[in-house]
């Protein structure tokens, strides 16, 4: 009788941490996710609104310097609802299908190809109309560095934005 008892409070313990869980993670996606992009036209024109730059970080599934800048820089960044830029994904390895910065039908793989992000992770910074607006930040050897070297590309994007209006 009590390990019946034991089991059924266990069990209501854990549907109980279910039910408190983020969708996010109840549903098995990690907290460091970023929105893939899928329409960069529309991402542009959104960034556009919002006043900020696209930034796009170019990863590879089996990359694990990509999970951690996306972990310790990226996915913060893309949470915060004041962030000084939008931010999206794209996996150079997938066949995803994408529409690129001019309405134009192609795949994740064949943009990154034009794009010339060879190397994962590649963060550039686009754009409305996918001008690139700072140089792209390859690789993450200065870890140690990396904030800033994100916090002055972006304050460079931001600038050549205001200097394009």
């Amino acid at each position: 009788m009590q390990i019946g008892t034991k089991l059924a409070g266990g069990l209501a313990t854990i549907a109980a941490c279910l039910l408190a869980c983020p969708p996010a993670l109840a549903q098995g996606t990690p907290s460091s996710a970023l929105t893939e992009a899928r329409d960069l036209a529309a991402d542009g024109r959104l960034a556009a609104a919002k006043g900020v730059p696209l930034l796009v970080l170019y990863s590879r599934d089996d990359c694990s310097w990509c999970e951690r800048l996306r972990r310790e820089h990226l996915a913060p960044l893309a949470r915060d609802p004041a962030a000084p830029a939008l931010v999206r994904e794209l996996h150079i390895d997938r066949a995803t299908p994408l529409i690129d910065f001019g309405g134009r039908r192609t795949t994740s793989a064949d943009f990154a190809q034009q794009m010339q992000a060879r190397f994962a992770p590649t963060v550039m910074f686009h754009g409305p109309d996918g001008a690139a607006l700072a140089e792209p930040i390859v690789g993450f050897l200065l870890a140690d560095f990396y904030a800033a070297h994100l916090e002055r590309a972006i304050q460079q994007s931001q600038t050549r934005l205001q200097q394009r209006k």
